[in-house]
This record gives structure tokens, sequence and C-alpha cells, in this order.
């Protein structure tokens, strides 16, 4: 695996679960693989457990760990070719990913959509631009329509929680006071037709995610009846996408709440954080012994150290 952008990078999610498993319970078992190498971790957008998770997965692996903040440490990056520099970007890609890939061995990138242009965010120019230029093994950190990193510590957290074969899982929308990305919920998504479970989306209409991304994974408009018997319940807000990055409805009735819950197989709560409360999900769910918000932020670290360690790999192949 040269890059990781996509959890279809993964050559086997199932086994790439069980190797970060396996790795978690001595999470220094490789700690000098990665001596003498450098991941670069740039932010375009704040972060809290992917910036700490993915620091640290570096460093059990014996990595040094450089971070940049472009917001407001770095000049604004100009992506667009053949363009007129004469405004506010300073740099262009061409030569700030060649530069970046003298300083590092692996470069890291949170750059989220701009929810204004759905082409431009679907072409992932940022990420895509690092991977032409850089000419070293680029990690998705969060991109405009992928978060591949959240999507694999998800499916680790319900491998070590699951209590059957085959379990109902259910990605339901939830509102929100703005226009979020739809990466979190697409990476879920293309996660799940990776494993074998009973995968149910529920959102309002007019909340419909990229059918290129959903393909025909099952959709259920009423949120109560989607969420009987789940054994996991995975909550994300996002914006529309037919109306793109618009805000189509505030409602608190899509809530995740107590008596929701109880309509579930003793269910499993879930959301990537930050999370606004009794907005998105109420104190009660959240705070409750079946919530695995804690155990998901965990597992984060892992997730990016089982990747960092195949891209070691291959690089010392």
């Amino acid at each position: 695996m040269k890059n990781y952008v996509n959890i279809s990078d993964l050559n086997n999610l199932q086994n790439t679960v069980q190797d970060a498993i396996d790795l978690k319970k001595n999470e220094l078992q490789s700690k000098t693989l990665g001596e003498g190498k450098t991941i670069c971790l740039l932010f375009f957008n704040n972060s809290l457990r992917t910036r700490l998770s993915t620091q640290k997965a570096a460093q059990n692996l014996g990595m040094h760990t450089i971070v940049m903040n472009f917001g407001n440490e770095g000049w604004q990056l100009e992506f667009e070719d053949g363009v007129v520099m004469n405004e506010n970007k300073s740099e262009h890609i061409k030569e700030a990913a060649k530069v970046i890939a003298q300083y590092c061995d692996i470069v890291a990138i949170r750059a989220f959509a701009s929810l204004t242009d759905k082409e431009k965010d679907n072409a992932e120019m940022v990420i895509n631009s690092f991977i032409k230029y850089a000419g070293i093994p680029v990690v998705n950190m969060e991109s405009a329509t992928k978060h591949p990193l959240q999507a694999l510590a998800d499916a680790i957290t319900m491998e070590e929680f699951k209590t059957t074969k085959k379990p109902k899982v259910v990605l339901s929308w939830a509102p929100h006071p703005k226009a979020l990305p739809h990466a979190v919920a697409n990476s879920f998504v293309e996660m799940m037709q990776l494993q074998e479970a009973d995968f149910v989306i529920t959102h309002p209409e007019g909340y419909e995610l990229n059918s290129e991304i959903t393909k025909n994974s099952r959709v259920e408009y009423n949120q109560e009846k989607a969420f009987e018997n789940a054994d996991f319940v995975y909550v994300k807000n996002w914006s529309s996408y037919k109306d793109y990055g618009q805000v189509i409805k505030k409602d608190a009735d899509w809530m995740i709440t107590e008596a929701k819950m109880k309509l579930t197989n003793n269910g499993k709560f879930m959301h990537c954080l930050p999370v606004r409360r009794n907005v998105v999900v109420t104190d009660e769910v959240i705070d409750s012994e079946n919530s695995l918000v804690i155990e998901q932020a965990n597992n984060r670290t892992y997730a990016a150290q089982i990747v960092l360690k195949k891209i070691l790999e291959k690089i010392g192949c």
C-alpha cells in the first residue's frame, strides 16, 4: 500500500482490523520500524483526535513528526493550473509539494470540503495534487469527500464490541446548526459495504448521499423503523448533497434520544466526535454505558498506526 486515501486502499479490511487489534495489545511492538523516518502532518482545517492520534501512532513506530497548520502558519496555496497568481495565494502546489517531500518520508493531509463547489470537492484537488507532485506516500486525514482513518477506527470498534456475526448497523443523520461535509458518512458507507452486516442508512428526504457511494445500500426514511433491533447506531450530520452544502432541516425530531435507542437490540451508540450535546444526541445517550465514542477515539491511534506500519513496510521493500 503506497497511499491511504480511501478505505478501499486496504488489501483486506477484515485482516487489517485484526492486525490493528493485535497491534493494540502491544502498541510498541514495531517501535523501530520508523527509525530515521519522518511524517509531515499538514492541517488545512482544525483537528483534535486526528492530529493527536496520528502523532502518537507515528511515535509508536519510532517516527519523527512535523506538524504544520496552513490556516495561520503557511502560505496560502494555489492548486489550479495556469492561473495568474496576483491575488492572495502566494505559493503553488507544484513547488510546495516537492519541497515538503524533501523534508519527510510520508505526508498526511487534512483538508475539508468547501461545500460551495460540488465538482471541485469531488475532484479532491488537495489530496490528488499532493499525490501527483510530492512523489511520496500520502495519507488522508480527512479530505473533501473521505475520512478513511475514521472509518477504519469504526471498523475496529465494531469488531471489538459486536455480539453476533452479522450485526445490524444503522447510519443515522442527526440535526446540526451548521452545514457539515459528507466525508465521514461517505467513508463509513464504503467501509460497511465491505462488511458482513445488515446495513441501513436513515435520513430525512433531501439528505441523500452521493449515489455513486451509497450504490445499493438500503435507505430508510423512517428513523424509528430503521432503529428497530439495531446492534450499532452510528450518528452523523451531513449537509444536502443534491442542494449542495445546504441545511434544509434543523428540527430536533431527528436527534438521538433514549426512547429511540430503546428500539434497538441494546444497541451501541457511535459518533466520530466532536458532537453537539442535546442537538445531535441527548446527554442520556452519549453518557450511557452503551456509548462507544471514547473507545472509537482511542482506536483512532491504532487505525493510523496500522496504516503507517503498512506504508513503512512498503517503503522498506
